[in-house]
């Protein structure tokens, strides 16, 4: 699993517990992915279909780091499945898990749309063709 992103869990960030709020947490992951799915298809117009379970392991406080990590599990016609873990950046405990997230290509239209890839592709890769 590779971890590109990681965010500061600030004040704003923070539920009534005083940990981070898992609806931001979501959103920072559904962003991940959206980037994700955008640069291995090479589409600005990809769409969230569908998360699985979602599974909160431990939680994080104010002052902590995170990173996300996404992972390409499969490649659909018009769809890429991700996983997703996330943890704390200094100590690697995982916080959360998400085995499955279905971003989808869409078309100018909106419609769902073959994108033609099998596998991993990366940009430096792309660059040198």
């Amino acid at each position: 699993m590779n971890y590109h992103t990681r965010k500061w869990v600030k004040p704003e960030d923070l539920n009534p517990n005083h940990s981070l709020f898992g609806g931001r947490l979501l959103q920072w992951i559904d962003e991940e992915a959206a980037l994700y799915a955008i640069i291995q298809l090479e589409n600005t117009k990809v769409v969230t279909k569908f998360i699985s379970e979602i599974n909160f392991v431990s939680s994080a406080k104010q002052g902590d780091i995170i990173e996300i990590g996404i992972e390409a599990t499969h490649f659909g016609s018009s769809s890429v499945t991700l996983k997703c873990d996330v943890r704390n950046k200094m100590t690697h405990q995982t916080i959360i898990t998400v085995d499955k997230i279905v971003m989808v290509n869409l078309d100018s239209d909106g419609n769902p749309a073959p994108h033609g890839k099998t596998k991993i592709e990366f940009v430096k890769d792309r660059l040198s063709k």
